[in-house]
């Protein structure tokens, strides 16, 4: 009886241990961004033109021959250089942008988000609105929005909220991970940080922005 005890207690004791690992997965904090501001520019600066193929990987024109997908670098790790590297954090981020891009809830958000882009800048330029620091829009004057800014500020948030869980899902997809609870609540904070950072720098001046440390600033 002892040992039968010994034994559960071991059994459990390593299913506790089992539980409690988890995968670290790696952050490319400068592609993820560099991916952000692609998108933004293919889908929202441009009115949502999707005139770029999604199979191509933009910039794909300029780009020379010779640069060759991720996977492919690494089978030449002895021969990697500075160049090569540049190369490969190059098509991390175009990896990234294609996979996000090519999802339809983040097609269907910038659908939405293109509708509210007028209004939302005329919200942020009286004020109205400032830029949180997971990348949302947060009301800084309720004096100034009416009922329909503040149905649009919720829309425009879930949207936002869309394109970051895109992300989060995208990084695990080119990491050849699969996405779990666990892997995508250790990026999501990471992926709203990242956006929050690509919408401070293209704020305009007089915007109000919360920076990382919580604090809020006008630009």
């Amino acid at each position: 009886m002892k040992i039968l005890k010994l034994l559960l207690a071991g059994v459990s004791g390593l299913l506790v241990s089992c539980a409690i690992i988890t995968v670290n997965v790696y952050f490319p904090e400068k592609a993820v961004k560099d991916a952000y501001k692609s998108v933004d520019e293919m889908m929202l600066k441009s009115g949502g033109d999707k005139s770029v193929p999604l199979d191509k990987q933009p910039g794909d024109t300029n780009k020379p021959p010779e640069d060759k997908p991720l996977s492919r670098l690494f089978n030449r790790i002895p021969s990697f250089s500075f160049v090569a590297a540049a190369h490969a954090a190059e098509n991390v981020a175009d990896d990234l942008a294609v996979e996000l891009a090519g999802m339809p809830e983040v097609s269907k958000a910038y659908e939405d988000m293109n509708r509210n882009l007028k209004r939302l800048h005329e919200l942020f330029a009286s004020g109205a609105v400032g830029l949180s620091s997971q990348g949302l829009i947060s009301v800084k004057d309720k004096a100034k929005v009416t009922p329909q800014d503040e149905a649009l500020v919720k829309g425009e948030n879930e949207s936002r909220k869309v394109v970051i869980t895109g992300m989060a899902k995208a990084i695990l997809k080119i990491s050849k991970q699969p996405v779990t609870k666990a892997a995508m609540d250790q990026l999501l904070g990471k992926s709203a940080a990242s956006y929050a950072e690509t919408k401070r720098d293209e704020a305009k001046p007089g915007w109000w922005i919360q920076l990382a440390n919580g604090r809020w600033v006008q630009k």
